[in-house]
C-alpha cells in the first residue's frame, strides 16, 4: 500500500495517475524484465534470478518495499515498475554523515533529495512512488510500521565491515509491519571458512552467521532458497568475490584465467527470508 499522503508529497517522486482516471495496472514481472530500460541489466538475470527471487520474498504489486543500498539501481529498475502506481519504493541508504570523500560514501549522502530524481532517470514517471532516505532521517519514524518488505541484495558484507548492522537491523524492525518480511541475498562463504575471511572485506559471508545475526535482532528465519546458488564458485578467492564476473579482479581481459572465471559465473549466494518477531 502507498505510504501516508503527506510523506509521499514531501519526499517522493509521485507517479500517480491523473485525478479521476483509473490507476493503470502494474505490469507483469516478465514485461518488466523485457523493458528497454533494462537492456544493460539483462545479462545478469541468469545469475540474479529476479523472478524467482522476488517470488520467494513474496513481493507483489501495490506493496511498500525498502531496497537497502540500491547503488546503481539494478533492482530499482525491476521493483519500481513491478510495484506499480499503487506501490511505494523506498531507496534507503546508511547514515554516512560527512565521512569519506567522493565515490562510495558520496553516492549515499542526501538520498532524500538525490535519489528520486536519479530513479526517474532510470525508469521515467511510471511505476511506484519513489522515496529516498538515509537511516536517521526524520522520514524513518514517519514511515514506522508501514513497510511490507525490507530487501538487502548483496550488501551484508559492507554492512558488517563498516559497523552498520545494528542500525540497519533496528531500522528494519521500525519500518516493517507486524507481519513484514525481510529478504536477503548475499555472497555465500563455505561453512568452514575462517573468521578472517568473512569479516566483510572479501564479500563472502557464512550463512549460519547471517541467520544468527538477524535472529539476535528479532527476526525469525522462515525459509531458504537455493535459487541464487552457484556450486561452481569455490568461494575462497584471495581477491574476494570481486575475482568473479563482472569485476574479474586479477584476470586481465583476454586471458585464459578470465575465460575460466567467466565459465564459473557470478558468486554462490544464499537467499534467506525472515519474519519480524513480535
Amino acid at each position: 500500500m502507498r505510504l501516508p499522503a503527506l510523506l509521499a508529497t514531501t519526499l517522493a517522486l509521485t507517479c500517480a495517475a491523473p485525478a479521476l482516471a483509473e490507476t493503470p495496472a502494474a505490469p507483469g514481472i516478465e514485461a518488466v524484465l523485457a523493458a528497454d530500460i533494462r537492456a544493460d541489466d539483462r545479462a545478469r538475470d541468469q545469475y540474479r534470478h529476479p523472478v524467482e527471487t522476488l517470488a520467494f520474498f513474496e513481493v507483489e504489486p501495490g506493496m511498500s518495499v525498502v531496497d537497502f543500498m540500491p547503488s546503481g539501481g539494478w533492482y530499482s529498475r525491476v521493483l519500481i515498475p513491478y510495484l506499480g502506481a499503487e506501490g511505494s519504493y523506498i531507496g534507503l541508504n546508511p547514515d554516512v554523515g560527512t565521512e569519506g570523500g567522493p565515490g562510495f560514501f558520496a553516492g549515499m549522502r542526501e538520498t532524500a533529495s538525490r535519489f528520486p530524481a536519479q530513479a526517474q532517470g532510470w525508469v521515467g514517471d511510471n511505476g511506484a512512488a519513489v522515496i529516498g532516505a538515509n537511516i536517521g532521517d526524520e522520514a524513518i519514524e514517519a514511515m514506522a510500521g508501514s513497510v511490507d518488505r525490507f530487501l538487502i541484495f548483496r550488501e551484508i558484507h559492507n554492512i558488517r565491515r563498516l559497523g552498520w548492522f545494528h542500525d540497519v537491523a533496528t531500522t528494519a524492525r521500525t519500518l516493517l509491519k507486524d507481519d513484514g518480511l525481510l529478504g536477503v541475498v548475499q555472497h555465500r562463504a563455505r561453512p568452514d571458512a575462517p573468521a578472517s575471511y568473512v569479516l566483510g572485506d572479501k564479500g563472502y559471508q557464512r550463512e549460519e552467521d547471517v541467520i544468527a545475526l538477524f535472529s539476535a535482532y528479532g527476526f525469525d528465519l522462515v525459509g531458504k532458497s537455493e535459487v541464487n546458488a552457484n556450486p561452481a564458485d569455490p568461494a575462497d578467492w584471495e581477491g574476494g568475490v570481486w575475482s568473479l564476473p563482472p569485476s574479474f579482479g586479477g584476470a586481465p581481459e583476454g586471458s585464459e584465467e578470465r575465460a575460466r572465471r567467466a565459465e564459473i559465473g557470478e558468486s554462490d549466494r544464499m537467499t534467506l527470508l525472515f519474519r519480524k518477531r513480535p
